[in-house]
């Protein structure tokens, strides 16, 4: 008498298709906890901390090489003329390399130059644009409602962020608490 033994080898459709589905959960509640936007938006604030922090960085050298000046919108910050602008910054020996324009801009509060916004009052400057993602908020300790903005400030001596009612009220020079 022999036996005659039958293996399935492979997988059924039933089963196949419930791997699919729970691989297809987990992929989608991955995805709802990583979040890719707001990843997308701490990434661009970021490398607008690095950027502010440099122009900052390089108002402050200029400020020690003129005995105490900050840069004005004629004569670095806004374009006039052949040599302006942060061009005039980078002319100077202050600034290695112009950033690139940014969106959104900071608005047209101050001096703005390819996004960033700059202002002086003689004693102290600020250079801001605003911030995008909600980590960035929650750290400056912000509402819903507000805007945050990174800001390097002179009477800091620091890069940090703050929060405005809305995005058309502006951080102010004299600015102190960033976070």
């Amino acid at each position: 008498m022999s036996r005659k033994i039958n293996f399935s080898l492979g997988f059924t459709l039933i089963e196949l298709l419930v791997v699919i589905a729970i691989l297809g959960i987990l992929a989608g509640s991955i995805l709802v906890a990583v979040n890719p936007l707001e990843q997308l938006a701490k990434g661009r604030d970021a490398g607008r901390k690095t950027t502010v922090n440099q122009l900052g960085r390089a108002i402050e050298a200029y400020y020690t090489t003129q005995n105490g000046e900050y840069p004005t919108s004629g004569n670095l910050w806004m374009t006039s003329g052949t040599v302006g602008g942060l061009t005039g910054l980078q002319e100077s020996g202050e600034l290695k390399s112009i950033p690139a324009a940014i969106t959104p801009a900071c608005g047209n509060s101050g001096v703005v130059q390819n996004g960033y916004c700059y202002e002086n009052n003689g004693t102290d400057a600020i250079v801001y644009v605003p911030g995008e993602s909600s980590g960035e908020k929650t750290r400056a300790g912000c509402n819903k409602t507000d805007t945050v903005w990174i800001v390097w400030s002179s009477l800091e001596g620091k890069t940090g962020s703050t929060c405005t009612a809305n995005a058309s009220t502006y951080p102010s020079v004299g600015i102190t608490g960033l976070k």
